[in-house]
């Protein structure tokens, strides 16, 4: 079919978004002409808003109601694609697929949802797990797109005004001429997330290496721990916590030496960079969401209770991510410092 409009579909989070931009590549390169248009979160348009590969985004607030939804869903069903692609699955994306006029539905083979779709697409393989970025392009193949090698990630670069706010904060902490460690120190749910002592504990370690600079990133709800690392702390810290925006975020990845964090969006954004990442996997397992195509050490422990839903472990202390130490991050750190 002659594919002149189509609807991509992926409303949250970081690392799931970031996670479609090579299916996304891949497409623009197979039909040049197509009008692309991708359906987001407010919350995460920073990280398509500006792609190249994209003609329209279209935002939805994260707390939508009847009339956002209403309005939205009149705006795609006017547009009328010729494909609509649904990345996730989840209630909303699922009903702006089966709600918009279009003549071809892809989506992942979902239980109750996939009937609804023209083209199903299993998620799973019999012989093993499969990276998330290979399961969003299997949906891509399914209108003809082909690669010899699926691209790596893409984002909008940051503005200049963006750009110049992380020279100002690199200028005013004599930044310029260390080695920066862009040290993520929140996470998407408790089963990822350290404590306050291992946290002063890898920062202590990590301030070791000779002529590093560690700088603190997060979100706003990382601004309490951000608060007790600094206080505990007797090293020279330095902090973005709760400042940046998401391209800011990979603008200062990018100026970084490496970056060291959980499985967690910035991770993600940070593989969209050169730079080198230490990544700590806990509940989820590592070849499933491992940094795509970057230069990276992933530190996990082998617990036969992996992967699970993270909804609430058998064990109650989510071991198989506090058994990671301070000195193996330290330790892989400093190898990829060494380059």
């Amino acid at each position: 079919m002659e594919i002149k409009k189509i609807l991509m579909i992926r409303l949250k989070r970081i690392g799931d978004i970031v996670m479609t931009t090579p299916a996304l590549s891949a497409f623009r390169e197979r039909y040049p002409q197509a009008h692309i248009s991708y359906l987001v979160e407010e919350p995460y348009k920073d990280l398509v808003e500006g792609n190249s590969d994209l003609d329209e985004i279209i935002a939805v607030p994260s707390h939508a109601k009847i009339r956002d939804f209403l309005r939205i869903l009149h705006r795609i069903r006017k547009t009328r694609y010729d494909v609509v692609l649904d990345f996730h699955g989840g209630p909303k994306a699922f009903l702006f697929t089966l709600l918009a006029k279009t003549q071809l539905r892809i989506g992942h083979k979902i239980r109750y949802k996939h009937i609804f779709y023209d083209v199903k697409i299993e998620r799973k393989t019999k012989d093993k797990p499969i990276h998330s970025v290979e399961n969003h392009f299997k949906l891509v193949k399914a209108l003809d797109v082909k690669a010899d090698q699926i691209p790596r990630f893409k984002l909008p670069p940051a503005n200049k005004i963006e750009i110049l706010k992380i020279e100002e904060f690199i200028n005013k902490n004599k930044l310029r001429n260390t080695k920066i460690i862009a040290f993520h120190i929140g996470a998407g749910n408790e089963f990822r997330k350290w404590d306050l002592m291992r946290l002063k504990r890898i920062t202590d370690l990590l301030s070791q290496i000779p002529g590093t600079s560690i700088v603190l990133v997060g979100g706003v709800a990382d601004r309490i721990l951000e608060t007790q690392i600094l206080k505990k702390s007797s090293l020279p810290l330095f902090s973005l916590v709760g400042q940046l925006n998401l391209r800011e975020l990979q603008e200062f990845i990018s100026r970084s030496s490496l970056f060291i964090g959980p499985d967690s969006g910035p991770m993600h954004i940070a593989a969209a960079t050169e730079t080198p990442i230490v990544a700590c996997f806990g509940p989820a397992l590592s070849v499933t969401f491992r940094p795509w195509k970057a230069s990276s050490i992933i530190i996990e422990k082998d617990y036969p209770c992996r992967p699970c839903s993270q909804k609430k472990c058998i064990y109650g202390d989510f071991r198989c991510f506090q058994d990671i130490t301070p000195d193996e991050i330290y330790q892989a750190g400093r190898f990829l410092l060494s380059g």
